[in-house]
């Protein structure tokens, strides 16, 4: 019988989370400057014209300032809206984005609800993590809002998650329904890893 990861889970969220309430105003202005950057660069060399990202909230590495790039660069941003029954809906990004708090407590925009079918058409999705390991596993935040969407695609375009340096660990807990990502992206480097997408490109 396969042993019960749901404990050993949460405690690692827990001290990440208080991690990263720990960290300085500066840390954060650091680690926001070199993580834009480094998503540009990915999102450039992945050739993306659609892309999947998310709105950070106040604890999570900052991804606002790649989504105005985006934007500005003429790419289309899906955000992810969370649903009751598990999935996921998307919206588009639009200049005068109005933001309210989801179900979880996490930022989400107001917009045009597209359907959980809409991901299957971006060319690059980055997603929130709590942490990812050195063989491409990712601790979630326990809602598994991402690992049905990604165990859900046919044809799955390349997944980075998105944290601090100090999250990028040897391994984290993994249980069967657990999703690998293709790469991670923070504030100092991007690591791909050989998992899941057919479509990569050396960063």
């Amino acid at each position: 019988m396969a042993a019960d990861l749901a404990p050993q889970k949460r405690a690692l969220r827990a001290e990440l989370r208080e991690r990263r309430r720990n960290l300085t105003r500066d840390e954060r202005a650091s680690a926001t400057a070199g993580l834009t950057q480094r998503l540009i660069a990915l999102t450039e060399a992945v050739g993306a014209s659609k892309v999947s990202c998310y709105l950070s909230a106040v604890d999570e590495p900052d991804t606002r300032p790649y989504v105005n790039w985006a934007r500005a660069a003429g790419l289309r941003v899906l955000f992810p809206i969370t649903r009751t029954d598990g999935l996921l809906d998307w919206t588009t990004a639009t200049d005068d984005e109005e933001e309210v708090v989801g179900l979880f407590g996490t930022p989400e925009p107001v917009g045009e609800l597209l359907g959980p079918i809409a991901i299957n058409d971006v060319d690059l999705i980055l997603v929130p993590a709590a942490s990812v390991d050195s063989s491409g596993m990712r601790l979630g935040w326990g809602r598994g809002y991402y690992d049905k969407t990604l165990g859900s695609m046919e044809r799955c375009p390349p997944v980075y998650g998105v944290i601090f340096d100090a999250e990028f660990v040897a391994e984290v807990p993994r249980e069967r329904h657990d999703q690998a990502i293709d790469g991670v992206v923070t504030p100092t480097r991007t690591v791909e890893f050989s998992t899941r997408s057919p479509r990569r490109r050396r960063i």
